[in-house]
């Protein structure tokens, strides 16, 4: 049985390959991101990153203060709904009932 040897292809080898780090409309440089991971990376992109934050902070000033759904939400800028999904969200995870 005869061997067929395929050509090299001209762009296999990164040498051949135009790097530039154009970054995204949050950091202008990808190698200087202080982002945990990739905005492209996550489903749902830059908003669930920063709204996994902001539910942690909700949550914290919930436990912490015991602070009204009503101050929750004037703090942060949200509706009660909002903040009423984010505690519930938090609820379901931990399996019970409370903050």
């Amino acid at each position: 049985m005869e061997v067929l040897e395929l050509p090299a292809r001209s762009d296999a080898l990164p040498e051949h390959v135009d790097y530039r780090d154009k970054g995204c409309d949050l950091y202008a440089s990808c190698l200087r991101c202080p982002l945990p991971r990739c905005r492209y990376e996550i489903n749902g992109g830059a908003t669930t990153m920063l709204r996994v934050g902001r539910d942690a902070s909700i949550l914290a000033a919930a436990k912490r203060d015991g602070t009204t759904v009503d101050d929750l939400a004037k703090m942060f800028g949200l509706s009660r709904r909002t903040i009423f999904r984010v505690l519930e969200r938090h609820r379901g995870k931990r399996g019970g009932r409370g903050c």
